[in-house]
């Protein structure tokens, strides 16, 4: 728009005013073009935000500019170049955007911590747990091998691991899940459950609405029906929550309880413990304990589908795909997550968990414990 250096409030406001006058007659050029192609408009609309955008990246300070008191000193009347107007005034940036500050390694961790309860409330650690109480009574014909020698090294190292009450605390805090009393001074995550619904509902409804677009408007010449703008809110809501609650050790338990969890399917993969119960995978061997053993009915499919879609979800939202503005950009890069939200929510649906569970006391919680292993309690 202009080379001259913009150094008052007024002289921005006008940069700002042009640049409005620009975006009308660029519509008003292309009002022809506009019926036939109404993705020119978003085109149009992407230039002026850019135009804006940089003008506004432009009154930051660079690096060896002088230290100023950005024009306050003038505007109360001290100095030579005091402004006979408000709009004489210094012009200043913005701060920086509150959405933006989102940092990826901790967004991963959240992301592989929901992986873990979910691997938790399928039973795998609690399958394990059984087989070494199997393995020292001699109920199971089980006395060398790989498996045996697992089972021995996985009880020997548990000292190092974070423990059952420690895990479920966690738990607790990030996702509001179980009905353990998170760590001291932390508070349960009541709305993480609420808010990852909420995202993967409006994810799933943009690209039904998108598919109906496309069938009423097969020429394309008619933009998606859904709304981009109830997508990024319900998503930078979600992250948001997640932000809160990704401090402190959750990185140091991820990491350990990931080994823990590798060396219980190394176990449960193990040829000789495959051979006790005529099993072809470990996922079967974890199943046999818990219906012969615990007497458990395993949801094994739908928890496992669950961890694997919520943490692509979570993971997808460390990024910073959810702040882009330009539509068509925008669904390519939702469009990577849009199968594995659909399929949450499916498989939420068939254990009962779209809607949060309320225990007698009021709380929203919702716990990892089979409903035969409550009954018993």
């Amino acid at each position: 728009m202009t080379d001259k250096r913009i150094d008052t409030i007024g002289e921005l406001n006008g940069v700002l005013g042009r640049l409005q006058q620009l975006r009308a007659q660029m519509v008003a050029d292309a009002r022809d073009e506009l019926a036939e192609k109404p993705g020119q408009a978003e085109l149009i609309n992407q230039y002026i935000s850019e135009a804006e955008g940089a003008i506004m990246a432009a009154l930051k300070p660079q690096p060896g500019d002088p230290k100023t008191d950005g024009g306050l000193a003038n505007m109360i009347g001290l100095g030579n170049n005091i402004p006979d107007l408000p709009g004489g005034a210094a012009s200043a940036p913005l701060v920086p955007d509150y959405d933006d500050q989102v940092s990826r390694a901790r967004n991963s961790a959240i992301a592989d911590l929901y992986y873990l309860y979910q691997m938790e409330a399928v039973g795998t650690f609690r399958a394990v747990q059984k087989l070494q109480q199997l393995f020292r009574s001699g109920e199971v014909r089980l006395s060398d091998g790989p498996g045996a020698m697992a089972l021995f090294q996985f009880d020997r190292k548990r000292v190092l691991r974070y423990t059952l009450s420690d895990r479920r605390a966690a738990y607790r805090k990030v996702f509001g899940y179980t009905d353990s009393t998170p760590p001291a001074g932390a508070v349960p995550n009541q709305a993480f459950h609420m808010l990852l619904t909420n995202f993967c509902r409006h994810v799933s409804n943009f690209f039904q609405d998108k598919r109906v677009s496309e069938v009423v408007k097969p020429d394309n010449t008619r933009e998606n029906f859904g709304s981009m703008s109830v997508v990024r809110r319900a998503g930078l809501d979600l992250r948001h929550n997640l932000k809160q609650v990704s401090y402190g050790h959750i990185a140091v338990l991820r990491s350990e309880v990931m080994v823990l969890l590798r060396d219980a399917f190394d176990i449960l993969n193990s040829d000789d413990i495959k051979r006790i119960f005529g099993a072809a995978a470990g996922w079967e061997v974890m199943e046999d304990v818990l219906k012969q053993h615990l007497k458990e009915q395993p949801l094994t499919s739908q928890r496992h589908r669950m961890a694997v879609t919520g943490r692509e979800t979570i993971r997808w939202l460390g990024e910073d795909h959810i702040l882009t503005d330009v539509r068509t950009d925008f669904e390519a890069l939702l469009e990577a997550i849009v199968d594995a939200c659909d399929d949450w929510l499916t498989s939420a649906e068939s254990l009962g968990l779209r809607k949060r569970a309320i225990n007698a006391g009021g709380a929203q919680v919702i716990d990892f414990r089979p409903t035969a292993r409550r009954r018993r309690a």
